[in-house]
């Protein structure tokens, strides 16, 4: 049936007993179903209603009729049964969603809208993104290195390929002294992140990524904050790469875990480092191109997506460079 511009699906089960057990103390299991897909379910009697888009509605059937039938085998439900039943869904994988490649049209489906690269270089990168446990995208400003990296971060979050996104960036003075923002350490390195926070709210309804973060499911720390951790089931991005020292993105590239996938994007013409500090970028470049199933990608001025001057602009600095200028 369908109520307004919602589309309803409805599900019956036999045993209340059973559905209580479902639904989990306080309906935590139908909370975290709804936030993986983006639905609301609503139970009425021994009915659940749910409301929301036909794919996200039956994925949420698909794990509710799984779970349901694990209860009937005497079998317990828990956040790790929901989450194996997210990973076993048919697009619950990166494999499958190489499919995708397989037709003309490329898009990568998050909560709020549906991102399509608009380059062919854009189209390889976003492959690659599924493609390598290790990508990096390199090129000027503009040409959606790091949108489209958070864009499949949403989308292997919510088809339960990854268990949480981590996104981080190094926190370096490019012209300003951190130490002159005022407020705490949170204060002082949040400007820096800010357009990792745009790129996630263009994905994600504002409510659920707080939610997220709230519950540590979604990430945004410095580059210094990643030390010491071993990062598994994560979808990690670390952006402006190229501000990064040699011995922090080896820190950061061997924080590699079980069942994750690292994205490094940079630019190499917008380096903040202290003159004679050598770039991880760089290093990172000259060392590891030749290593299988880590995918290199590069963009230039051609690829921006920003405005058209925007490109006019990184044109006339590439030129000026070549030129000794």
């Amino acid at each position: 049936m369908t109520t307004g511009t919602l589309t309803e699906v409805i599900l019956e089960y036999p045993d209340n007993r059973l559905l209580i057990d479902l639904c989990g103390e306080f309906d935590r299991n139908l909370t975290d179903i709804e936030s993986r897909t983006g639905v609301q379910i609503l139970r009425r009697g021994n009915q659940l209603a749910i409301h929301g888009p036909e794919e996200a509605q039956t994925a949420a059937r698909e794990v509710l009729n799984a779970l349901y039938a694990r209860l009937e085998q005497g079998r317990s439900v828990g956040k790790g049964d929901i989450d194996r039943e997210f990973r076993l869904a048919p697009e619950g994988g990166p494999d499958a969603q190489l499919e995708m490649f397989e037709g003309g049209k490329v898009e990568i489906k998050t909560r709020k809208k549906l991102v399509e690269p608009r380059t062919d270089a854009q189209k390889a990168y976003v492959r690659s993104l599924y493609q390598n446990e290790l990508c990096f995208g390199i090129g000027p400003a503009g040409t959606g290195k790091t949108y489209l990296a958070v864009a499949v971060g949403v989308n292997m979050l919510i088809t339960g390929a990854v268990d949480k996104i981590i996104l981080s960036r190094p926190a370096v003075e490019a012209g300003e002294k951190l130490g002159y923002l005022p407020g705490d350490m949170k204060d002082k390195v949040d400007p820096y992140m800010q357009p990792l926070y745009d790129a996630l709210n263009d994905f994600l309804p504002g409510k659920q990524l707080a939610k997220m973060m709230e519950e540590k499911t979604v990430e945004i720390a410095p580059l210094a904050f990643m030390r010491g951790r071993t990062l598994s089931g994560a979808f990690v991005v670390l952006d402006e790469a190229q501000n990064a020292t040699s011995m922090q993105m080896k820190m950061f590239l061997t924080r590699l875990g079980e069942g994750s996938r690292m994205v490094v994007t940079g630019d190499r013409t917008q380096v903040d480092l202290p003159r004679g500090v050598a770039s991880g970028l760089a290093d990172a470049e000259r060392l590891l191109t030749r290593i299988d199933k880590i995918g290199f990608n590069y963009f230039t001025s051609a690829d921006v997506v920003r405005h058209p001057l925007v490109a006019r602009i990184i044109e006339a600095y590439e030129k000026d460079a070549e030129q000794g200028g």
